[in-house]
């Protein structure tokens, strides 16, 4: 991915996750690349070279993803097994925005507290009316 671009989509990226209750940016481990948590929980981690971002994902919604775009979602190594899903950011065209935020916010309810979710939500609608 092309350095401008790669920034460019990392920082949509963390501004979708930012406009979530308490979420925050903290490195993974010892690596420099973008997680973003809640409560300390990671919900997105962008991988080192900027061109993927995995995130949990409901029950059966892995295999879903995989198979409707092989091309843009895969199993990622270490937590494909625990159900979450690696979203390509490097393909040549855009990511889809919308898709991206409801994976993204899809993770975050999976990962934060019921009350925060159901802030989240409510900001949502709120938005959306």
């Amino acid at each position: 991915m092309a350095k401008p671009q790669a920034k460019a989509v990392v920082a949509r990226i963390r501004a979708i996750c930012l406009e979530l209750p308490e979420a925050a940016e903290k490195p993974f481990g010892g690596h420099t690349s973008p997680a973003f948590r809640v409560r300390d929980k990671m919900f997105v981690v962008i991988s080192e070279d900027q061109t993927s971002m995995t995130v949990k994902a409901p029950r059966g919604v892995q295999g879903i993803l995989v198979n409707s775009d092989p091309e843009r979602f895969f199993v990622p190594k270490y937590v494909g097994s625990k159900g979450w899903v690696g979203v390509r950011l490097d393909l040549g065209s855009p990511p889809d925005w919308e898709e991206m935020a409801e994976v993204i916010n899809e993770s975050y309810c999976l990962t934060a507290p019921a009350r925060l979710v159901r802030q989240s939500e409510a900001g949502r609608e709120g938005r959306e009316g």
